[in-house]
Order: structure tokens, then C-alpha cells, then sequence
């Protein structure tokens, strides 16, 4: 099991996507040993958008002191051995061949790391790789481009003791730079604000010589962003707390850090569920965010929720796996678990296909995605499945999809299975999109509300749909089989999808022959 590591390989240990059943079906373990936290989790499926079947942390403080001490906490340290002993038990116990673990800047600065590696292996069996500043920030990187295959900018993952900046474009990692810019760090070096941002900003000048950047967009890796993320939605009062892809103006951020600056912590903490330890680091993760603000200028600044565990997958992805939409491919393997009729969302696509002549690439997208995942929650009371459609949607650890994206696919899903939508409580979500996007969602929803019901089978053998715009008329062409399959509810449903594109309706003779 966790003792099947190959030198050869590294910390990756074998590739595991050489097999595509192995693709399919592997479980695969990561933990990252954090100088603050120490996480294990496992992927469901090494594939392109791969679920989180099961994901654990515990706040160990590992790193905590190693500035004045130059050793690993050694209450950080008990904790840190107690967590892998039971995440290799836990490994074992799902049937996971190999178990990586990474170790970052703790680990490698602290003088006792190596005795602690030894300790970890002698009482787990378990193999600690631990990583330079260079390779961390290159593995965080990935772990963005895994949920962002088209990122491109900045990549700041903050830890306890270290922060890690990288560029990314074009689907790869560029240059890269690790600073000692993590709180635990910030505690012991400089004993006022006004000191602190002096030492920081001198850090973060020479990072900006090395990456010459200014006004793209930054992402933001790392528990203490997270954090600040959250804060900011409460501060604004915004309705959908899904972090990942959550984007700020550097001004808002600002205000918020002003915000946080002027507030009791405990409340904060209180109003999101952050840990003690987690928030005891925020007021210094505050001070660097409004210094990197003012250094590199950023346009945007997003948040991910991807970061060194995913970019440990994402590492032994071959090129064609890593070229795929996660959007796409999270919506497949969902249609395939979930659907009554897998691989029927394909041919749904098809047959509404002519209803979006003109619509973006962005657009088409959602409109993939959809169709796959148009019958996932089936199983759902009928009562209630609108609102489990909308909520699968919106809330589901998805790559490839910002919030506007997510309600978009949300509100879609919803008008699958209900015509309105007044009176919702998702309602507040809606303020995401304008009257436009609100409106092309219903047309997609109720699109997919007829297709999905007008043949089970596949409705290209039943009718073809033809929409002239100009003219606002929806023709329906039926085959034999689809006058048969065309009853009261099915015309109901039309009229339905008509309405919504204010439209004319009429019906037309396919020939079998045209399908």
C-alpha cells in the first residue's frame, strides 16, 4: 500500500494514467504536511475533473516558532505524527495503493525535519518528499491551472511560513519565486505594522524584478486567502459563498482588509466558521495581501481552491488529459453516475444544437453541460428537484466555471424542471446575471425541459427543431415516430420553449430519410 513508492519516480511516485481504466477508476491519496495545517485528500477517479471522495485537515501549527527556533513545533510535531498515522490507516482502508506526501516549508527549513521524516517513515510507513520553494510554487501553479486551464497571471499560495508567487499562461507554469513571506514567519521578523510592510515590500520588489508583472490577474492559493475571501463576501453581503473562482477589484479588497483592520476577530470568526488558528494568522496574511496590492497592480484578484494537491495530479497528467475541460468532463462522469440514460445528454445537445446558432464559445459550453447533466437528480423527490438541480449546480467543487457560470448552469436546470422561478429561494443568486443571461437561461432551461421528455430514446429520430430568429418562428419537423410521440404534454412543453423566445410556432413533415 503507502510503502510502494519508486525512487525513480519521485514524490509522484508510478504514473497512474498510462491505463485509461486506471484513469476511470483509481482512488488517489495526497497529503500535504503544511507548515500549518496537514491535509490528506483522495480523489475519486484520476481523471480530468476528479471528485474529493474524502478530505481531512487538522490545524498541527507544525511551523509554528521555527523562525526564532530554527526547529518544527513540537506540539506541531505530535500532532503532525498522530494525523499520518491515521491517514495511513485510512489510506489502507480505501484500498489506496500509493499515498503521496509532500512536505513544504516547515519540513525543509527546520533543522530537525529530517529526524522528523525518519520518525514519520519508521511509525507509518510513509515516504515524506519534501519540495524547494521552486517546485512548491510550480505544483501550486498546476494545481490552479487544473481548476483554470486558460489562467493566465499570477499564482500567490501563502502557507505559514513561506509565500509562493508563479506565472502562468498558455496551460504552463513560467517563472516562479519563493519568498519567507508566511505569517508564522511575519510574527518573529518585524515587531509593528509600519516595520512589517517595510520588510515586505523590500521581499516583494525583488520578486517583482524576477517576474516583471504588473495589472495582471493575481490568484490566490492558500487557507489564510481564503479566509480574507470569505470575509470580503460577507462585508459585501454576496449571496453565493462557493470560494473557488470568487473575484475581487483590488479596490473592494482594500476596503475589505480596512474592514477586517477595524472589526473583533472572534465576530468574524463566529460569522464564518474559521478556526482559531486559522485566524490568529489573518491580521498578518492582511498586511502582505495590501502590500502585494501595491506592487504588482493587479487587474483582478480570484480565488482558488485548487492549489499543491490538485498540482500533484494535475503533474502526471499527460498532455491530452490536461487539454479537456474540467467542466465538461465533471459533467460526463455526473451524467454517467447519475443520469437514467447515460449518454443521452449527448443527443439532447444535438437536438436543441439549432436553437443557439450565434452563442459564444462561453456559452456553449454551459450549454454542454447542461445537456449532460440535465437528469443527474432524478432520484430527488419530484417536489424538490428544481431546487437539487439549482444547488448541484451552483455549489459543486467544479472547475472551469465562475460564479455568473454557475447560476447561469443553475437557473437552466432549474426551468428543466419548473417553468418559473418566482418565488425561489435561490432568488438572491439571480442578481449574478442580467435581465439577458436570466432570460437565456429560461430559453435553455425549458429547451432542455422538452428535449429531455419528447423522446427517450433520441429526439434527432423523432423531429429536428428549426428557429429563425428574424422571423421569431420555432418550427418543429416530425418523422412518423415523432407525430406518434408528440402528445399533450410534449405540445404543452413546445409551447412552453416558444413562449419563452417569444415566438410563432408551427409543425413540419421530416422525413425519415433527412435524420
Amino acid at each position: 500500500m503507502t510503502e510502494d513508492h519508486d525512487d525513480d519516480h519521485g514524490p509522484f511516485g508510478r504514473p497512474l494514467f498510462d491505463d485509461p481504466s486506471a484513469r476511470a477508476l483509481s482512488r488517489v491519496g495526497v497529503v500535504d504536511v503544511g507548515s500549518n495545517s496537514v491535509r490528506m485528500v483522495v480523489f475519486d477517479g484520476a481523471a480530468r475533473s476528479p471528485a474529493y471522495f474524502y478530505n481531512e485537515k487538522l490545524m498541527c501549527g507544525l511551523g509554528k516558532g521555527l523562525a526564532e527556533t530554527g526547529r518544527l513545533n513540537p506540539e506541531g510535531r505530535r500532532r503532525a505524527l498522530v494525523a499520518l498515522k491515521r491517514f495511513s490507516l485510512l489510506a489502507k482502508g480505501m484500498g489506496i495503493e500509493t499515498l503521496t506526501v509532500v512536505a513544504t516549508a516547515a519540513a525543509r527549513e527546520a533543522s530537525d525535519g529530517p529526524a522528523f521524516q525518519a520518525e514519520v517513515l519508521a511509525q507509518t510507513g510513509l515516504k515524506i518528499w519534501v519540495v524547494d520553494g521552486d517546485e512548491e510554487a510550480r505544483l501550486s501553479a498546476q494545481g490552479v491551472l487544473l481548476g483554470w486551464p486558460d489562467a493566465k497571471g499570477i499564482v500567490c499560495d501563502i502557507g505559514g511560513n513561506s509565500m509562493e508567487l508563479a506565472k502562468i499562461g498558455g496551460g504552463s507554469v513560467g517563472q516562479r519565486v519563493s519568498t519567507p513571506l508566511g505569517p508564522f514567519r511575519l510574527q518573529q521578523v518585524a515587531d509593528t505594522p509600519k516595520k512589517r510592510a517595510a520588510h515586505i515590500d523590500r521581499i516583494l520588489k525583488d520578486c517583482q524584478a524576477k517576474l516583471n508583472s504588473e495589472g495582471e490577474r493575481i490568484y490566490l492559493v492558500g487557507g489564510s486567502w481564503r479566509v480574507i475571501a470569505r470575509l470580503d463576501m460577507e462585508r459585501r453581503g454576496y449571496p453565493l459563498t462557493v470560494l473557488h473562482e470568487y473575484r475581487m477589484l483590488p479596490k473592494d479588497l482594500l476596503e475589505t482588509l480596512d474592514w477586517i483592520a477595524a472589526s473583533d476577530l472572534n465576530q468574524l470568526r463566529s460569522k464564518t466558521g474559521t478556526s482559531v488558528e486559522r485566524m490568529e494568522l489573518v491580521p498578518l496574511a492582511c498586511e502582505v495581501m495590501r502590500e502585494l496590492i501595491k506592487m504588482l497592480k493587479p487587474s483582478e484578484i480570484d480565488v482558488s481552491a485548487y492549489g499543491i494537491r490538485e498540482g500533484l495530479l494535475f503533474e502526471q497528467m499527460p498532455e491530452k488529459l490536461r487539454a479537456r475541460d474540467p467542466l465538461i468532463e465533471a459533467a460526463r462522469m455526473a451524467e454517467k453516475i447519475s443520469a437514467r440514460i447515460p449518454g443521452f445528454g449527448k443527443k439532447l445537445y444535438e437536438f436543441l444544437l439549432p436553437l443557439f446558432p450565434t452563442v459564444s464559445e462561453e456559452r456553449m459550453r454551459l450549454i454542454k453541460a447542461a445537456c449532460l447533466l440535465h437528469d443527474t437528480t432524478w432520484r430527488a423527490h419530484p417536489d424538490y428537484r428544481a431546487e437539487a438541480c439549482f444547488d448541484n449546480a451552483t455549489r459543486a467543487n467544479l472547475g472551469g466555471l465562475d460564479h455568473p457560470g454557475r447560476v447561469f448552469l443553475g437557473l437552466a436546470l432549474l426551468h428543466r424542471y419548473k417553468n418559473s422561478r418566482s418565488g425561489s429561494r435561490m432568488e438572491p443568486l439571480f442578481k449574478l446575471l442580467s435581465d439577458q443571461e436570466l432570460l437565456d437561461a429560461e430559453v435553455l432551461g425549458k429547451a432542455l425541459r422538452f428535449g429531455a421528455m419528447f423522446s427517450v430514446g433520441d429526439p434527432r429520430r423523432a423531429g429536428r427543431l428549426v428557429w429563425q430568429p428574424e422571423t421569431r418562428l420555432l418550427e418543429l419537423q416530425l418523422t412518423e415516430e415523432g407525430r406518434g410521440l408528440f402528445g399533450e404534454v410534449a405540445e404543452a412543453r413546445f409551447n412552453s420553449l416558444a413562449q419563452s423566445l417569444k415566438a410563432q410556432t408551427t409543425l413540419g413533415v421530416l422525413d425519415a430519410a433527412a435524420v
